[in-house]
């Protein structure tokens, strides 16, 4: 896809259009019967597990590390380093790597927005199993563990299928394929709680505890599920891994930019025509993307959107040619996040969607730190009075001065995570916020009523 970089649209240059693209990771999805076992081995499907075999596991992890590819859960930390950080023993069977490693799949899909690896494992659920296969025996592990959204029935149900259809075809169990590498993969239903995409409240809800981040350090690497080393990784990192086993780190490279090569699966959603997943290069900036998805729906104006999901600060129509990968974003203020693109048109409101967003992210706070249990219970309040049309003067200041306290000062990044809609909201529509307020009738505050109260009994 090209990149739009030489175009200069307030000059009136026109804007090249994207062009076609050659899919990697969605290649399959619209193939007949895509998810089952025959259908992956006629694509050459389980052939880079032949390939990783006949590697040493240290030599698949040099591999990813030089193809660059990076996590697509949100964080973006280079997947090779991550492998790399796991102990190693020396095969003695001693030594402070001896404990088993495992792997652990996020496929806890709960970022408002984000919709890209239930569709992976809806359709090519075996290329997530190949490539939770091949991650395994680089890092040495011989137990995975798929954490899926308990919601997602259907899905785990076809990700159990393809586990058994794998085992059937010798993939899984013991002594896979003759190289004498065992493993066994479990499907994991959670229970639908949103903390739970956070890897170390994920790995205590594996564990049969509630759902709540850990402590860090120690980190996952070292002390993660049942205390023993273990790798998390997103679904879209996983169903990568056979690709830039069989086409190499220099091909994967081809696609993307520098700093954030390969493809990325983008979800758009809102007022587009036509909503959906898209697969492209990371870099490709929202105007690419609107072109690729119909442009605006119903040709309306594009207002503001997310680049990665709720909890990632708002953009709007000027950030239109910001390329979307994780330093492009995060240059203009924003973070790539889960690449849960969400666009508004001119009909919305940034106050109301604002307070829809603090209001999920109250209900799903975790409750085990005080800015964010707190903050969010606030911040709901605030907005919603506002919405309702009963906003102080105070209200926008108040806002910013909550979100302060808990930006930096929660125990994981779902406090961070719901103060970005609103400060980058009052940011760029601060106007919007204050007219809440300027529409009010000219009334004393509560609690100077209150104090005027006292002051008539006292006289």
């Amino acid at each position: 896809m090209t990149s739009p970089e030489n175009a200069n649209p307030e000059a009136g240059e026109p804007v090249r259009k994207p062009d076609p693209v050659t899919p990697v990771l969605t290649r399959r999805w619209l193939a007949p019967r895509s998810w089952s076992i025959d259908a992956y081995e006629r694509d050459g499907g389980y052939a880079s597990l032949r390939t990783a075999f006949a590697a040493q596991p240290d030599q698949l992890i040099q591999l990813v590390k030089d193809s660059g590819l990076r996590g697509r859960g949100g964080a973006g930390f280079p997947t090779g380093m991550k492998w790399g950080f796991i102990p190693q023993d020396d095969g003695s069977g001693s030594g402070p790597g001896a404990k088993p490693k495992y792997l652990v799949v996020n496929a806890d899909e709960g970022e408002p927005g984000t919709c890209k690896d239930i569709p992976t494992m809806m359709a090519d659920p075996h290329s997530l199993i190949e490539g939770c296969i091949v991650t395994s025996y680089a890092i040495r592990a011989h137990f995975c563990a798929i954490y899926v959204r308990g919601e997602a029935l259907h899905c785990i149900r076809r990700l159990r299928a393809a586990v058994r259809e794998a085992k059937e075809r010798g993939y899984l169990g013991r002594d896979i394929l003759g190289s004498g590498f065992d493993l066994e993969i479990v499907v994991h239903a959670g229970a639908g709680a949103y903390i739970c995409g956070e890897e170390t409240a994920l790995l205590d809800s594996l564990e049969g505890r509630r759902g709540q981040p850990r402590l860090k350090p120690p980190f996952p690497a070292t002390a993660g599920l049942y205390a023993c080393p273990t790798v998390v990784n997103n679904v879209e990192t996983i169903a990568s891994v056979p690709f830039i086993v069989q086409g190499g780190s220099d091909w994967f490279r081809t696609m993307g930019r520098e700093k954030s090569p390969g493809p990325k699966i983008y979800s758009i959603s809102g007022h587009v025509e036509r909503p959906g997943q898209y697969e492209a290069p990371l870099g490709t900036t929202l105007r690419e993307l609107l072109e690729l998805a119909g442009g605006m729906k119903d040709g309306g104006t594009l207002k503001f959107w997310t680049p990665g999901g709720s909890s990632t600060p708002l953009f709007t129509a000027e950030h239109l040619d910001v390329p979307l990968d994780f330093e492009g974003a995060a240059e203009a203020g924003s973070m790539l996040g889960t690449t849960a693109v969400q666009v508004f048109d001119d009909t919305v409101s940034v106050p109301w969607a604002v307070m829809k967003w603090t209001e999920f992210y109250e209900h799903e706070s975790c409750g085990k730190c005080t800015p964010c249990r707190e903050g969010t219970y606030w911040l709901a309040q605030v907005l919603q009075r506002m919405v309702r049309g009963e906003g102080t003067s105070q209200d926008v200041d108040t806002l910013v001065d909550v979100c302060d306290n808990i930006l930096g000062r929660s125990f994981c990044a779902l406090g961070d995570g719901a103060t970005s809609p609103i400060t980058s909201g009052i940011k760029y529509f601060r106007q919007e916020f204050l007219d809440l307020v300027a529409a009010q009738p000219d009334v004393a505050h509560p609690d100077q009523l209150a104090d005027a109260e006292l002051t008539g009994a006292s006289a």
